[in-house]
């Protein structure tokens, strides 16, 4: 499985998931050509790079990480 096909069987999260193409943008290729996949989260609408997940990271270990960067609100 791929990082794509992890990130869609994370349940619990809430987020919208945009799948880039690097060769689209040359900033985008001079910057993440040897980096890729990029997680990135838009906050406040700033983008904010995320921590490269191992390509071993289970589903598990993937919302787990992902967890610090979208908090959970408690329903009331």
């Amino acid at each position: 499985e791929g990082l794509l096909e992890k990130l869609e069987m994370i349940e619990g999260l809430t987020f919208k998931l945009e799948v880039r193409d690097i060769t689209s943008r040359d900033d985008w290729f001079q910057s993440y050509q040897y980096e890729v996949p990029v997680l990135c989260i838009n906050h406040c609408g700033q983008e904010k790079l995320l921590p490269r997940p191992s390509p071993r990271a289970s589903v598990e270990q993937l919302q787990r990480m992902l967890r610090k960067y979208f908090p959970v609100s408690e329903s009331k």
